[in-house]
């Protein structure tokens, strides 16, 4: 039972500002729960799907802000989306040894402290037009990958899309939101479909991951400040990294 976990009080407290420093920058913040629980012993059985179940809310409502303050980009989102939906289903549905799925996220949340330090960065004012073999490509490899680590993937499509200079750090935070929410939603059906059953116990994460979710996305939006924070979570990332490669 999930809080039953040894010192779930910690975590409960620490969740909301997990997915809190997330959405602010228009993510979901499942590689952030995946590390929490993986810090916590959580069994690797509901940790994919209870991640999607949060992603779900989180993303959501970062969408909805940071579409609201006019940054989101139809013609940025759909091409990845074609592929990353239908990939992210069938991902989902591959289980992989616990060992290997651990060493895996190790490395993923690696992208995740890179992202939230800001070290990647597009300073540039010329914008390049996505192509649409590109958005396919990509989202073909980030939906697949995602649904079978249990991410949305905006961990790993917000620097492609600064790196290709596709859209600045506001339309990647507005695009990778959508792009987790679609995601997340066909990964968790597909564990919905596998046999995965949603607790009671569960709704109080979910109640503790919007409260952080809403709080988060409307001072991202709004272009608030959080940079400390940011040291903060990318510390806790490092050590669940630590922890998944080593151990």
């Amino acid at each position: 039972m999930i809080l039953e976990t040894s010192n779930i009080w910690i975590f409960l407290l620490l969740l909301p500002i997990v997915s809190l420093l997330y959405a602010s920058v228009g993510h979901g913040g499942a590689s952030g729960y995946l590390a929490l629980m993986a810090l916590f012993s959580f069994s690797t059985q509901i940790m994919k799907p209870t991640a999607l179940l949060l992603n779900l809310c989180v993303a959501g409502i970062a969408f909805y802000h940071f579409y609201k303050s006019g940054n989101f980009k139809s013609s940025l989102f759909y091409p990845f989306a074609l592929t990353s939906v239908p990939f992210a289903f069938f991902g989902s549905m591959i289980e992989i040894d616990p060992s290997l799925y651990k060493k895996t996220l190790g490395v993923l949340l690696v992208f995740a402290i890179f992202k939230m330090l800001n070290f990647i960065k597009n300073k540039s004012e010329n914008r390049k037009k996505i192509k649409l073999w590109q958005g396919l490509f990509f989202g073909c490899f980030v939906g697949f990958f995602s649904g079978m680590i249990g991410i949305g993937g905006g961990i790993i499509l917000t620097p492609i899309i600064l790196l290709f200079h596709w859209g600045n750090i506001k339309e990647a935070a507005a695009v990778s939101a959508l792009f987790i929410w679609v995601n997340s939603a066909a990964g968790f059906a597909g564990h919905l479909i596998s046999g995965f059953l949603i607790t009671p116990q569960m709704f109080v994460l979910v109640g503790l991951a919007i409260i952080g979710g809403f709080v988060g996305s409307y001072w991202g939006s709004k272009k608030i400040n959080e940079g400390r924070l940011r040291y903060i979570l990318a510390f806790v990332l490092a050590l669940a990294s630590i922890k998944l490669i080593v151990v």
